[in-house]
């Protein structure tokens, strides 16, 4: 695919909307499995979609070797925050709870994303991604806190309320802490591979070596965790289902849109994802979605309106999408997913 027009930043936010979409089910699959832990979940989702990256960009990661060598210190930093993000999103779900758990990861990494980028790019913020951003975690929010259910779903596998109760007095405080190592560890990968693109590396071999890295290390918390998935072929089939559609589709997507948008951008937008969770668990699981809810998902749907680049016309030299750096036009936040008393990536 040729970025040869000026339509670059609009294609990475439509692959990350896509990317989204596939995140959002990630919580209704899990109902599915509700005697896995939500490590086990995070797990092989993350673990063996990270491997399975690795091995579809097998050769992009050889014919850039040298490249990616050069740059082993942010392949690492990258690869360790893919191999933290969904062990302490999860358990920040388990021990807060999934409102409190998913609202403090999804708001921070916003925020997370932008911080980095200020400080290590010097890129600056945009009066347009602040408003769009506000917008989008202001509508996560009311998403969250709207349903008055007990936890369903994802949120069943993590026994939040029963995790609440039996971790004491700091486990709702560790949780929150939790979170905001999950958001700052999205956008800290999201950024890494980022900037590989954007250095050069092609959007493959990026998410591949970092996620490939990430998921080899999150392979022993699988040989630990794992061994409900093999109880019976329903949960080995959610177990499957996760690896290879939400999180190696949809991370394939997330990277193509790394390479033409920032990263805050790209997190900013992802916040998509909680809406499509929320309607799955309305539609699939059965749960209703108070008036409140549907303003906080009507909020963030807006907030994509601000947060996605405008088409420019005027044509750009010819180069691969998957070489080309992102335009410096907004910026945004984090995957991980609010909803609807289930959890995300």
């Amino acid at each position: 695919m040729h970025a040869g027009y000026g339509n670059a930043p609009l294609w990475g936010a439509l692959f990350v909307v896509a990317a989204s979409i596939l995140w959002g089910t990630t919580g209704t699959a899990a109902t599915l499995a509700p005697g896995v832990s939500p490590l086990a979940i995070g797990a092989v989702a993350m673990g063996v979609g990270g491997l399975l990256q690795a091995l579809f960009a097998a050769r992009a990661i050889r014919r850039q070797r040298s490249g990616i060598l050069r740059r082993w210190r942010l392949v690492a930093v990258g690869a360790a925050a893919v191999a933290v993000y969904p062990l302490a999103f999860y358990s920040s779900m388990h021990l807060s709870g999934v409102a409190v758990g998913t609202v403090v990861s999804i708001g921070s990494a916003p925020v997370a994303a932008a911080l980095i980028e200020r400080f290590t790019d010097r890129k600056p913020l945009t009066r347009r991604w602040i408003i769009g951003a506000v917008l989008g975690v202001g509508g996560a929010a009311l998403l969250s806190f709207a349903s008055h259910s007990p936890a369903t779903g994802a949120g069943t596998a993590a026994g939040t309320a029963a995790g609440t109760d039996a971790a004491g007095a700091w486990g709702p405080t560790a949780g929150i802490f939790l979170g905001l190592l999950a958001g700052g560890t999205y956008a800290l990968y999201s950024w890494a591979a980022h900037r590989l693109i954007g250095g050069g590396i092609p959007s493959r071999a990026a998410m591949g070596s970092i996620f490939g890295l990430g998921g080899l290390l999150l392979m022993p918390v699988l040989a630990v965790t794992g061994a409900p998935l093999l109880d019976s072929w329903t949960n080995f089939s959610v177990g499957a289902y996760m690896a290879l559609v939400p999180m190696f589709a949809g991370y394939i997507l997330f990277g193509w849109g790394l390479a033409r948008v920032r990263a805050s951008t790209a997190t900013s937008i992802s916040l998509l994802e909680t809406v499509v969770a929320a309607v799955l668990a309305v539609l699939v699981v059965g749960e209703r979605l108070p008036a409140l809810g549907w303003l906080g998902a009507a909020v963030v749907l807006g907030s994509l309106f601000i947060l996605t680049p405008r088409t420019q016309r005027t044509p750009l030299p010819a180069a691969t999408a998957e070489t080309m750096p992102s335009a410096p036009e907004a910026g945004g936040t984090q995957p991980a997913r609010v909803g609807h008393q289930d959890i995300s990536r």
